[in-house]
């Protein structure tokens, strides 16, 4: 038997979940291609960047792409052939964008289409890649759909439980025990006086010299300390309403005060709970706008007319 005989069968007994990556001229695919083995993957039919513009055909488990931004419009047109190709054949889409491309992607982020990652470690791209993978073997089981959600949730807060310890590890810092865990509070628990907080006057510059104060004790004992992004996110959405502003995902990420792929997940998770909504930007549908929901608001200003009503301050 030939070398090549005994690789083509070898290939065609690998049992490992396949993967397609097509990255632009502008990324490093040293990182990516680490992260696909390290995940248990293997690499079939790598993607050609300006081939995949026109068009992507795979029958790939997931579907990676990287880009640097350069061309955002091209980039667009490699994330829809790729969304294409996975609602096809059922892989998933792994999408790795700058900071600055965000906001162009927000609408397919939300919808489901992929999956997003903004300047991840080696940790986020391996947990990434392993959720979707989890996710599309739930979808392809026969099992009732709130089993699925079920797991899926409790899957949800693993990963992103391992993700955040991960990243705190690889900088040197604690592992944070909380996590992204987002429960509601105990079934018989009520605030004091919580229904009377929704006629409390309270003033967008109230909420924002707490945030200017979060941010200055960063400066002398460092962000990593007291990051708490699901509260800094809520207070700065908070203060925009109070403002009448809206806020992009890229704002959001900014205002978390962590790593934009940690910010992403959170945003994700308090989405998931309720706490966030989603609006399309009228003028583009591909952006999208973040505001607390109703439920999210109602409980800020509950929250807000308890601390004075017990003559304590927000912080």
């Amino acid at each position: 038997m030939t070398a090549t005989t005994s690789q083509m069968l070898s290939d065609s007994y690998d049992l490992r979940g396949s993967a397609i990556l097509i990255a632009d001229a502008g990324c490093d695919d040293a990182g990516l291609r680490a992260a696909i083995d390290a995940a248990g993957l293997r690499e079939i039919a790598g993607g050609d960047w300006n081939a995949a513009v026109t068009r992507i055909d795979t029958s790939a488990d997931v579907i990676l792409i990287e880009t640097s931004g350069r061309d955002v419009a091209q980039a667009e047109r490699v994330f829809d052939n790729a969304i294409a190709a996975a609602r096809a054949g059922g892989a998933a889409v792994l999408a790795t964008v700058p900071q600055s491309m965000l906001d162009d992607v927000a609408g397919r982020w939300f919808d489901g289409a992929l999956a997003l990652l903004c300047e991840p470690g080696p940790a986020d791209r391996v947990l990434a890649l392993k959720q979707l993978l989890q996710r599309r073997a739930l979808r392809l089981n026969d099992v009732t759909r709130d089993a699925e959600a079920a797991r899926l949730q409790r899957l949800n807060e693993e990963v992103a439980r391992i993700a955040d310890t991960l990243v705190r590890l690889t900088r040197g810092d604690e592992p944070d025990v909380g996590a992204i865990a987002l429960r509601e509070p105990p079934s018989g628990y009520r605030g004091p006086d919580q229904g009377n907080g929704h006629a409390v006057d309270i003033k967008a510059e109230e909420i924002r010299a707490v945030i200017r104060a979060r941010r200055m004790r960063g400066q002398f004992f460092g962000d990593e300390l007291f990051a708490d992004p699901a509260w800094d996110m809520l207070l700065d959405l908070f203060a925009a309403e109070l403002e009448g502003r809206r806020v992009s995902v890229s704002s959001l990420c900014i205002a978390a005060a962590v790593p934009p792929t940690t910010a992403l997940r959170w945003i994700g998770g308090m989405h998931d709970a309720g706490l966030f909504e989603r609006h399309a930007d009228p003028d583009d549908r591909r952006r999208a706008y973040i505001a607390l929901s109703a439920k999210g608001r109602d409980q800020m200003r509950a929250y807000v007319a308890t601390l004075r009503k017990q003559g304590l301050t927000l912080v």
